[in-house]
C-alpha cells in the first residue's frame, strides 16, 4: 500500500460516523442509537429504523478502514517517511534524559525489575513490554531505572515519552516514525493510558515498530486499560509485568522495616520510597493508608478512576456492560467504593463473630486478672457486656454498608466490579477446604493491599465510639476494647497474608485453610508429588502458649488430614517471637523470617 492509498483511506475515514451502535428496548420495541465520546462526554443520537442499515454499514466500514491502516503493510511506509524538525509529543533524549533519570542512582529495585531487563537485553521480538499496576507501586521509577543503567551505546538509542491527556495515538505514531528513522531503538512510553484511543489501537506498537526491531516499554496509571489491551489489541504481543502486589519480603527490603505490623498497617504502596520508614512524620504524611480519608482518596483515584477511564476508552465505552447505568448516573465510583467497603465490613464482622467472642477472649480475661503489674491488671472484660457491644458494632457496620444507596447494586454489578478488581490484582481468592471429603470447598476474598484493608477496618472499629453503650465505659476501657478488636483484625489479616504469599511463592503445592467441625488448621501446605503435608497455626503474638497449638495436637484432626493429604511432616506455629522447638515436636517459627524465606 502506497502513501496515496493511505491518504485516500484516511480521507474516507474522516467522513464516516465515529462510535458504536447501541440497542435499547423501550416499551417492548427495539430502538437504535449511535453513541460516541466527545470532549470527555458520552453523546448519543437516535437512528430511525429507515436509516439503521446505512449507519450500521458506515460504522462497520470505519472499523474495517481502521484495521487496514493498522495492518503490517504500513511498515513499508515508515522507513521512507520524511523527517520533520520537531516531535509532536514530549520526547526526551540525550543529556536531558540522562539528567531526568539521575535521581534513581542507588535506589533499590522492585523484584519484577529483572523482567524489564530480560526484555531489553533479550533477543529481538515483535512484542512490547507492558508495566502496569496501581498508583505508587513503582512503575515510572522502574522505567527510569532501566534507562539509567544502560551502557552509553545503548543509551544513545533510547528515548522517553510521557503522554498527556490531550494527545493521541496518531501523534505517537508520527513521533515513533521520526525516532525510528533517527536510529532510536529503545523507547519508554510513560502514562500511555492518557491517550484515549490507546486500548483500541495499541497493536501497531507491536505489529509495526516492535516487529522492526524497536524495544518498547510502556506504562500507565490506568492499569486496567493496559490489562484490557493485553487481552485484546496486544494479545500474545506483550510481556505483561504487574506491579500492584508487593510481598512482605519486598516491602521489608525496599522500605527497611522487618516488622510485619508495619506491613499490615502500611503495606501495598511505595509512597515512602527510599526514605526512613521509622520516621513518624513520614508515616503520618506520606503513607497512602495513614487514615480513612487518605485511603478513600486512594480508592477514588487509583482504583475507581482507573476502572472508569479504562472502560470509557475501550471501544468508545461499549464494554461498560451492566455498569453503564451506574456510570451514566455518576454512581459508579460510589458503587466500587461500597463493594470494597462491603468486603471489609464482612471481614470485620467475621472477626468479631469468630474471634472477639471466642475462647481467646476468655483466655484474655484470665490473663488480665492474673497480670502481676497492678497498673495493667483490669477486669474490664468481665464488666462489659461483650456480646452486646459486639452486636452493636456489627449493627453499625451494616448501617454504614447500606446508607446512601441511591442506585440499587445488583449481583451483575458486583460480579463485574469484582472481575475488574481481580484484573487490577487488588483482590484474590483464598481457598478453604473442609475435612469431610464430601463437603464443598469455598473461598475467602482477600484485599491484596493490607494497608488499605487495615485502615478501613480501623475506621469501622472507631465508629464504635459513637455507640451509647460503649460511650458509658471510661476512656481506658474504651481504648482497651478498641485495641483488642484491632489486634484480632491484625491476627486475621496475618493469616491471610501468610496464606496468599505462600500460595504465590509455592505454586507447585496446594495451599489452603482446613476447617473441621470445631476448629481449623490456619494453613496446610500439601506437596502433591510427595503426598506429604505441613500444618500451621498463625498467631499475631510474641508469646508461646500451649493453647496456640491445641488443634495441631488433636489426633483426630491429624488423622483426617493424613487420610486426604498424606503424611504430616511438620507441625508449625508462626508467630512474632523467637524460633523455638517444643519437646512435643511443635516448631515455633518467626513469621517475618518465614515470609522472607519464601
Amino acid at each position: 500500500m502506497n502513501q496515496t492509498e493511505i491518504e485516500k483511506l484516511q480521507a474516507e475515514l474522516a467522513l464516516l460516523p465515529k462510535g458504536y451502535i447501541s440497542n435499547k428496548t423501550i416499551n417492548g420495541k427495539v430502538r437504535h442509537y449511535l453513541q460516541w465520546r466527545e470532549n470527555g462526554k458520552t453523546k448519543s443520537k437516535y437512528i430511525p429504523d429507515s436509516e439503521w442499515e446505512a449507519v450500521a454499514a458506515a460504522v462497520a466500514r470505519r472499523k474495517e478502514i481502521e484495521q487496514i491502516l493498522k495492518s503490517a503493510d504500513i511498515r513499508r511506509t515508515i522507513v521512507t517517511a520524511p523527517l520533520s524538525n520537531d516531535y509532536t509529543m514530549n520526547v526526551i533524549t540525550g543529556d536531558a534524559l540522562r539528567a531526568m533519570v539521575g535521581y534513581v542512582a542507588g535506589w533499590q529495585k522492585r523484584d519484577c525489575f529483572q523482567s524489564i531487563r530480560s526484555y531489553l537485553y533479550g533477543k529481538a521480538t515483535p512484542r512490547v513490554c507492558a508495566v502496569y499496576g496501581l498508583r505508587r507501586t513503582g512503575k515510572t521509577t522502574m522505567l527510569h531505572q532501566a534507562i539509567a543503567e544502560m551502557a552509553p551505546e545503548m543509551f544513545s538509542k533510547a528515548a522517553y515519552i510521557k503522554a498527556r491527556r490531550t494527545q493521541t495515538m496518531s501523534q505517537l505514531d508520527r513521533d515513533l516514525k521520526q525516532l525510528y528513522n533517527r536510529g532510536y531503538r529503545y523507547v519508554f512510553l510513560d502514562e500511555i493510558t492518557f491517550l484515549e484511543d490507546f486500548v483500541d489501537t495499541a497493536s501497531f506498537l507491536s505489529d509495526i515498530y516492535a516487529a522492526m526491531g524497536m524495544k518498547i516499554v510502556l506504562s500507565g496509571t490506568d492499569s486496567l486499560g493496559i490489562w484490557i489491551a493485553g487481552q485484546e489489541e496486544l494479545y500474545d504481543r506483550a510481556y505483561m509485568i504487574h506491579t500492584t502486589w508487593i510481598s512482605f519480603a519486598e516491602h521489608a527490603r525496599l522500605l527497611g522495616s522487618s516488622d510485619v505490623d508495619d506491613y499490615i498497617r502500611y503495606g501495598g504502596t511505595l509512597r515512602v520510597g527510599e526514605t526512613d520508614f521509622d520516621d513518624p512524620e513520614l508515616r503520618s504524611e506520606e503513607v497512602s493508608f495513614r487514615d480513612d480519608e487518605s485511603t478513600r482518596r486512594y480508592i477514588d483515584t487509583a482504583i475507581c478512576g482507573n476502572i472508569q477511564h479504562s472502560l470509557k476508552c475501550y471501544e468508545d465505552g461499549s464494554h461498560f456492560r451492566h455498569l453503564r447505568e451506574l456510570y451514566d448516573a455518576g454512581e459508579l465510583t460510589g458503587a466500587i467504593n461500597r463493594i470494597i467497603e462491603s468486603m471489609n465490613h464482612r471481614f470485620v464482622a467475621d472477626v468479631l463473630n469468630r474471634d472477639f467472642v471466642s475462647n481467646d477472649l476468655k483466655l484474655a480475661k484470665k490473663n488480665l486478672l492474673r497480670e502481676r503489674n497492678t497498673a495493667l491488671r483490669t477486669d474490664v472484660l468481665e464488666r462489659i457486656d461483650v456480646r452486646t457491644v459486639t452486636d452493636r458494632l456489627m449493627q453499625i457496620l451494616e448501617i454504614e454498608d447500606t446508607q446512601n444507596r441511591t442506585v440499587p447494586i445488583q449481583p451483575a454489578h458486583i460480579a463485574e466490579i469484582k472481575e475488574y478488581l481481580k484484573a487490577l490484582e487488588l483482590i484474590a481468592s483464598l481457598p478453604v477446604k473442609y475435612a469431610a471429603p464430601e463437603s464443598d470447598d469455598r473461598e475467602n476474598t482477600l484485599i491484596t493491599q493490607p494497608g488499605m484493608r487495615y485502615c478501613q477496618a480501623q475506621a469501622l472499629v472507631h465508629s464504635l465510639g459513637k455507640d451509647e453503650i460503649f460511650a458509658a465505659l471510661n476512656e481506658a476501657e474504651r481504648e482497651y476494647v478498641c485495641s483488642r478488636i484491632l489486634d484480632e483484625v491484625k491476627g486475621r489479616m496475618l493469616e491471610e497474608i501468610v496464606l496468599y504469599e505462600t500460595m504465590r511463592k509455592l505454586p507447585e503445592c496446594d495451599v489452603f485453610k482446613l476447617e473441621f467441625i470445631a476448629g481449623e488448621f490456619d494453613m496446610v501446605i500439601y506437596d502433591r508429588s510427595a503426598h506429604t503435608c505441613r500444618i500451621f497455626e498463625i498467631k499475631h503474638s510474641r508469646e508461646r502458649i500451649a493453647a496456640q497449638y491445641r488443634h495441631l495436637m488433636n489426633q483426630a484432626y491429624c488423622n483426617d488430614t493424613q487420610q486426604q493429604f498424606g503424611t504430616i511432616t511438620e507441625k508449625i506455629v508462626l508467630y512474632r517471637g523467637e524460633p523455638h522447638d517444643e519437646a512435643n515436636g511443635i516448631r515455633y517459627l518467626n513469621v517475618s523470617d518465614y515470609l522472607r524465606s519464601l
